[in-house]
């Protein structure tokens, strides 16, 4: 282990110095969702927390499809200014921004359909379906301003500037708490708005963070060489393909695994909406140490976007292999916990025992598949860096798809396991997702650093 360490601990370093605001940033998101519930179960009961279940599930989708297309900047971005094309990091900054907001507009227009024509049609709870519509739609408004502030956040994330986004979405979720409590419990004159206080919350939360966060990229004095190339109406096909051609396999990426988690709440929700709020509990807790992961993975694919845009693939690997150690030795922690906490953890969300009682058993399984998730999300954080998108996009859909849904639902629903056999098919697809991700990684780091060793010898 002492030599282990020593060898890759340049690159722990590196890495973490990188990932640490990253990942604190990338839990913005989630807080944001897991702050809606914490305020909802305590404040509102079982219901509203299964109905922000519902939403959050179907949310869930479209937030990881717009994060998705966000990041087809950032690997690009890293590349140019590893080979000092400061100019060509504005111009992508342009065609971005321009991405990102249709894309959030697209994604508005799918949600209020989704919440005002299918959500009746689901087999849920009709309490639940009710005030899970204005919800659904709040969120799915709030998706537009959340993909400006991804926007200039992968922007400066791809130069290594990653502490005033951290900054930002640390007091975006402060401020989130405080409408949230404001608004569902009533306070300061205000009337009751149980569920959609908190949907006002988090509308409010990602306009001001995309407005302050849009006011320091083009304040700063860190990008004034960059945004030389930005002019807002210097929309061009090629750069836009080029974003897109990473930004869209990517978002399929999160989208099939995501998506296999909504649909699970789904089916979780025909047993019946204690199980369905417990899924919620519990999901939300390990949506926490998922987007640490996730920061992780984002820092993973800047520097591979970076060694690879140097043709310094020795080092990518390196560095690679030294994030599947730092996520590996995070994600043991993080089992360890919930696996001792199991029946305290749930009390952060509820008072309701029968809840407490299926959560706890939920976090036995989560802490299981913590490994895999945090394995499989950085292996495609450092594909993505490499330009490697449509296999590991492959990948997802069979794990998750073809392995974990079907899987989940034979055993859930079909040998009446229920809300643990539909776990016990998520986990099936985290670990083939996990594994057939890293022996892709290691094909194609191989073959481009054999590659550049037989050019180096030919010289």
């Amino acid at each position: 282990m002492k030599t282990l360490y020593h060898k890759y601990k340049p690159h722990y370093h590196a890495n973490l110095h990188l990932a640490i605001p990253v990942v604190i940033s990338q839990l913005g998101h989630t807080l944001v969702q897991t702050s809606d519930t914490i305020i909802v179960g305590h404040f509102a009961g079982t219901v509203s927390l299964a109905a922000v279940s519902l939403a959050s599930g179907i949310f869930s989708i479209m937030l990881v499809i717009g994060i998705g297309i966000s990041y087809g900047s950032t690997p690009l971005i890293a590349q140019h200014n590893g080979r000092k094309n400061y100019l060509e990091c504005g111009q992508l900054l342009s065609n971005s921004l321009f991405i990102n907001v249709l894309s959030g507009i697209a994604l508005f227009v799918i949600t209020y359909f989704v919440a005002v024509f299918l959500l009746d049609h689901l087999g849920q709870t009709p309490a639940v379906v009710h005030q899970a519509k204005p919800f659904l739609v709040l969120l799915g408004l709030s998706v537009i301003p959340m993909l400006v502030f991804n926007t200039f956040k992968q922007f400066t994330e791809g130069l290594g500037f990653t502490k005033q986004a951290m900054v930002i979405s640390i007091w975006g979720n402060i401020l989130n708490v405080c409408l949230g409590v404001i608004f569902v419990k009533g306070l300061f004159g205000i009337s009751p708005m149980g569920v959609k206080g908190v949907g006002y919350s988090t509308l409010i939360d990602r306009c001001v963070m995309a407005i302050v966060m849009g006011i320091y990229v083009f304040r700063s004095v860190n990008f004034k060489t960059y945004l030389k190339g930005f002019v807002i109406t210097n929309i061009d096909r090629f750069r836009s393909m080029q974003i897109l051609k990473i930004g869209a396999p990517v978002a399929l990426q999160y989208a099939f695994e995501i998506s296999a988690f909504s649909i699970a709440a789904i089916l979780i929700g025909t047993i019946g909406y204690h199980e369905q709020a417990a899924h919620q509990v519990a999901i939300s807790l390990a949506a926490i140490t998922y987007m640490m992961a996730s920061g992780l993975s984002a820092a993973a694919a800047i520097k591979s976007g970076n060694y690879f845009g140097q043709s310094d693939h020795h080092n990518l690997r390196q560095s690679a292999i030294s994030n599947y150690h730092i996520v590996l030795a995070f994600m043991c922690i993080t089992a360890a916990i919930f696996t001792l906490f199991n029946h305290q953890l749930p009390w952060i969300y509820t008072s309701d025992k029968t809840v407490i009682g299926i959560v706890a058993q939920l976090l036995i399984i989560a802490a299981f598949f913590q490994l895999f998730d945090g394995t499989q999300v950085v292996g495609l954080g450092i594909l993505r860096g490499m330009g490697d998108v449509n296999i590991p996009t492959v990948i997802t859909f069979l794990a998750y798809w073809v392995v974990g849904l079907p899987a989940g639902y034979l055993l859930g629903i079909k040998l009446h396991l229920g809300v643990k056999g539909v776990w016990y098919g998520l986990v099936m697809g985290l670990m083939a997702s996990s594994i057939l991700l890293f022996f892709r990684f290691q094909f194609i780091s191989k073959k481009h650093q054999d590659k550049t060793v037989l050019i180096m010898a030919k010289d």
